[in-house]
């Protein structure tokens, strides 16, 4: 948990604390008040506010995470006590809430805006980008939950919210207990107004599922690396699973882990361990993710700048603007362009482009489309620029900068280039 000095306080001789690094600084501002000094070893300071300055909860456990999966045993110990409190579980980028009672996990909660209702509900299928915008103005406008708006949007029922928000619960679980580095913090009941929603989920079944998830999890990430890689059907029968046929016959060759989740309703763990299966029996392959439209005209755009910054230095600048835009006229994605430049730079606008995309019935088409004309447009100015950058290397006695230019272009777009194509894999 430590960040060498910026997390560093010094005790001087006359135990007064200062703060050395800005993050100390800013932890100890965040707790400003008195504090009662408890018995503790000589390596640890352990403080507790004071009773007159508010409630403080009594801290019953604590410690630090070095590794994925030490916090099983910890949940598996307050499951079994029966105890009523919140597990709080900190790293350096998120905080999550685990609320034990009874030996049961009642509610979660996590700073993590991946985490968050409105995300679990995109994650789900439940909702798209645009029904989450509605339900977020909602929210905004009134005094509402977003949950809550969602059901009065007629965007999902309340039984199905229910439902989903154990899943919710389920996956902060998880997340909690996969964390590998940080600290936690089991601290003596709490609040029931701090729960919007209360479900009653076994923690021994949890903790179960958390250590399968960390076991099985390492042998997927040899053929599956992240939710954003694209499972892809060969030509191979149905599998013989049932529990395979609805994932296998969603694989459209567009669709990412992350969107099969969506489509499926399923959680992101459970569609991997599918895909993998899958994979492993020869009905599906793995390729690389798809990057979104704004990734893909980001990789064009950073490509075509170098080019034209390098011609305009020659003063060709101009001249291979203008074949470029003779040929951007004649594209058929004309109209998804439309309206996103070129600039002067050679930069499209991303957001522009993305929302010529996104009108279109035909989106994942087109997107795919695009990432492949932007490969070729921007081969095509690099075929324009190679003589005049050789020219200017020539004159100048110079070979190696024009071979830099060219390789250092090539090299930028290798993420929108074309996939080589997968054959497909023979019967028995």
């Amino acid at each position: 948990m430590t960040g060498g000095r910026d997390d560093l306080v010094q005790i001087d001789a006359s135990g007064v604390a200062r703060p050395v690094g800005e993050t100390a600084r800013v932890r100890l501002q965040g707790r400003g008040g008195s504090f009662h000094v408890l018995p503790s070893p000589p390596d640890l300071v352990y403080m507790r506010r004071d009773a007159g300055d508010g409630d403080a909860r009594a801290c019953l456990l604590s410690g630090e995470i070095r590794a994925p999966g030490a916090l099983c045993d910890i949940a598996s110990f307050l499951g079994q006590t029966g105890r009523k409190g919140e597990l709080l579980v900190l790293d350096p980028g998120s905080s999550r809430s685990i609320y034990f009672d009874g030996g049961y996990v009642v509610a979660a909660r996590s700073s993590l805006a991946a985490e968050r209702l409105g995300e679990a509900l995109l994650k789900y299928g439940v909702l798209d980008e645009s029904r989450l915008a509605a339900c977020r103005d909602a929210t905004a406008q009134n005094p509402l939950r977003l949950g809550e708006a969602a059901v009065q949007l007629g965007f999902v029922t309340r039984d199905r919210l229910f439902g989903l928000l154990a899943l919710q619960t389920q996956e902060i679980f998880h997340a909690a207990l996969l964390a590998g580095s940080g600290g936690f913090y089991f601290l003596e009941s709490f609040d029931e107004a701090d729960l919007s929603v209360r479900h009653r989920l076994s923690v021994t079944d949890l903790v179960r599922d958390s250590v399968r998830r960390i076991h099985e999890g390492r042998f997927f990430r040899t053929r599956i690396p992240s939710s954003r890689h694209v499972p892809v059907a060969v030509a191979q029968p149905t599998p013989p699973e049932a529990d395979l046929h609805a994932v296998h016959a969603a694989l459209d060759g567009a669709r990412s882990i992350a969107d099969l989740g969506r489509v499926l309703g399923a959680s992101e763990f459970d569609v991997t361990r599918a895909v993998f299966q899958l994979v492993q029996g020869g009905h599906a392959v793995i390729t690389p993710p798809r990057l979104r439209v704004k990734e893909a005209v980001a990789v064009y755009n950073d490509a075509a700048s170098l080019l034209l910054r390098e011609l305009d230095a020659t003063d060709e600048g101009d001249a291979v603007r203008l074949q470029l835009a003779a040929r951007l006229a004649t594209t058929p994605l004309a109209r998804v362009l439309e309206g996103a430049g070129p600039a002067d730079d050679g930069r499209f606008d991303a957001e522009r482009v993305a929302a010529n995309v996104a009108s279109r019935p035909d989106a994942h088409a087109v997107e795919e489309a695009l990432a492949h004309w932007l490969h070729e447009h921007a081969s095509y100015a690099l075929f324009l620029a190679r003589p005049h950058l050789r020219r200017a290397n020539e004159s100048a006695r110079q070979g190696a900068p024009a071979r830099r230019v060219s390789q250092a272009v090539a090299g930028m777009l290798e993420p929108i280039a074309p996939a080589a194509a997968t054959p497909p894999r023979r019967e028995r």
